[in-house]
């Protein structure tokens, strides 16, 4: 038995060193613990910490508010404490459902007393677990005050009251603290008798195999300590018409702007929750979903899925994950959104899991006029804010499949990159020498207008207007600037490029440079940056024939350049330049 052991606990015990070198320090805003219980009163706490501290090192106590009290491991850095949580739930050392937890989340400390919780001085060494100290007996853990111990006689007396959900519960929590491996069924037979004696037996009891209530209650607070901490507490809107569990101790009600109920962070983590509620049909519903992407809230990884009357949207990145769902039933539309910060996935898991399982829909929905007197923004939708790309510039069509040619600067580090929002794109070529890029759908348009690349020179004073995007998107539409061409070159001889005299903003860049009759001259450059400042009115353009090498070089055949039958009225010219120009947008 002690050779399977040591084969067992070998790999661990090698992973913990590897990682025992000294750790440099590191501010209190950096360091995380591992929280390994929660208990509602302080006694019970300081018992808890004790017995932990007396075969681990590390441990400390902290308030966590609502009347609760967490023991605690570290300070780590973060990568150590994800290893240390590792190798100490693979020994059995802490419970299987600790987790990373925040300085955030702590408030005063209680154990032990002379330390400071404020003023970490480093985080705490890795600990490099070795065999003797786990094959120390384990200390009992401290009971729930209030609840005495019972013989097991009495026990299985108190046991036989439960019922089928609540032996259910406590299946569940055997399996999350890795003791149990079988159907959750409510029956106590072999199986969940061996994992309750195992259980015993590693928190320092009796291994009868029969859990007294006061043993089942430490149980269920280890399983629960997720949710304690973030003092999960069942809910009612009635005016949403919406009742189910929230994080209570990190969440409050803010506000009703229609259809969501606010209720924004007042604790450390920065979670928040929306309630959502108005009448409604399906196109409602479609909409809701349609709109609930283009918030911030919402990251654009993360499955999402929608259903003929009900969906569900995560999303993910690097500071926060989102989860929503809604469904249409009766004419109302109810749902909620949770907002949980990035790197706390057991805890939001759990949260969430309780959210969804006490969703209750209640009479009424929210007041549609709800919010009505907020203040309103474009940049917002019902008090969130829309998502907004990093920039956005103006391009055009240049054949039928909706091949876009813009300018090199608006595809700069760009994680992601949408042609009016709607329809993503990739970058097919980009010749920053020219500051040419060409982008080519994900799927394929049909574009009102294609541009039609001018075969003819520029001529010097002749009229041209540039289709652009002046103000980045906010118009919705594209504007025309009028101007003339100053130059065939640019103020350094450069003939591919010309010089206008034309005053253009910033979005604008990337959008087509149109002559009397339609055709397109060139592509209008950015501004110049830098130490030289030019004077008003001066723009360049690179001109329509290395616009045509450079979509000869990528494998693109530009539309021909329709018939003209002279110059175009300005109504005429406008729907010509709206229907090829399209709005770009760099994504972080």
């Amino acid at each position: 038995m002690k050779k399977l052991f040591a084969a067992l606990a070998l790999p661990l015990i090698a992973l913990a060193i590897a990682f025992t070198a000294p750790v440099s320090a590191q501010s209190s805003r950096d360091a995380v613990w591992i929280q390994i219980a929660a208990r509602p009163s302080l006694r019970e706490a300081e018992n808890e910490a004790r017995s932990f501290a007396a075969r681990l090192p590390d441990v400390s106590g902290y308030a966590l508010g609502g009347g609760w009290y967490g023991v605690v491991l570290g300070p780590y850095a973060r990568e150590d404490a994800e290893r240390v949580l590792q190798v100490y739930r693979a020994e059995g050392q802490i419970p299987r459902d600790s987790f990373i937890a925040f300085e955030r989340n702590l408030r005063s400390q209680f154990y032990p007393v002379a330390a400071d919780a404020t003023q970490p001085a480093e985080p705490a060494p890795v600990p490099a677990p070795a065999e003797s100290a786990v094959q120390e007996p384990q200390q009992q853990a401290a009971l729930p005050s209030g609840l005495p111990d019972e013989t097991p006689a009495q026990a299985r007396r108190s046991e036989s009251t439960l019922s089928r959900e609540e032996r259910m519960e406590l299946q569940v929590a055997l399996k999350a603290a890795g003791f149990y491996n079988s159907g959750i069924d409510g029956a106590f037979g072999r199986g969940t008798r061996a994992s309750m004696g195992d259980w015993q037996a590693a928190r320092g009891f009796e291994p009868t195999g029969v859990l007294t209530t006061a043993q089942r209650q430490v149980l269920m607070d280890e399983y629960n300590a997720p949710l304690i901490s973030v003092g999960m507490t069942r809910m009612e809107d009635a005016k949403a018409g919406i009742a189910l569990q929230i994080p209570a101790g990190e969440v409050a009600f803010d506000r009703y702007e229609s259809p969501f109920a606010h209720y924004t962070s007042k604790g450390g983590l920065g979670a928040q929750v929306l309630l959502i509620s108005q009448p409604g049909d399906k196109r409602t519903l479609f909409g809701l979903y349609d709109i609930l992407q283009t918030l911030e809230i919402v990251p654009l990884d993360g499955p999402r899925e929608r259903g003929s009357d009900s969906f569900t949207i995560e999303g993910r990145n690097s500071k926060i994950v989102s989860f929503t769902q809604a469904s249409l039933k009766n004419g109302e539309i109810k749902g909620f959104t949770l907002i949980w910060p990035a790197g706390d996935e057991d805890r939001r898991t759990r949260v969430l899991a309780a959210m969804q399982a006490s969703f209750t829909r209640l009479d009424g929905v929210l007041d549609p006029a709800a919010g009505g007197d907020a203040v309103q923004s474009i940049d917002l939708v019902s008090g969130l804010e829309i998502r907004k790309p990093k920039l956005s510039r103006t391009g055009f069509f240049v054949d039928d499949s909706g091949t876009v040619l813009t300018t090199s600067d608006a595809v700069a580090g760009c994680t992601r990159i949408t042609l009016d929002h709607g329809y993503q794109a990739e970058i097919a070529a980009n010749n920053a020498d020219d500051g040419i890029a060409i982008l080519k759908p994900t799927q394929a348009l049909a574009p009102a207008a294609v541009a039609g690349l001018s075969t003819a020179s520029p001529r010097l004073q002749s009229e041209v207007a540039v289709s652009g995007f002046s103000y980045e998107g906010v118009l919705g539409a594209p504007s025309l600037t009028w101007g003339k061409i100053a130059d065939v070159k640019s103020l350094d001889g450069n003939r591919n490029v010309a010089r206008l005299d034309l005053t253009a903003q910033p979005g604008d860049a990337g959008g087509p440079v149109l002559d009397a009759s339609g055709a397109v001259l060139g592509m209008l450059l950015p501004q110049q940056t830098g130490s030289r400042q030019l004077p008003e009115g001066v723009s360049f353009a690179v001109n329509a024939e290395v616009i045509r090498g450079a979509l000869n070089a990528a494998g693109v055949t530009p539309a021909a350049q329709s018939a003209s039958g002279g110059s175009l009225p300005k109504a005429a010219m406008t729907r010509l330049a709206s229907g090829m120009t399209v709005l770009v947008s760099c994504w972080e």
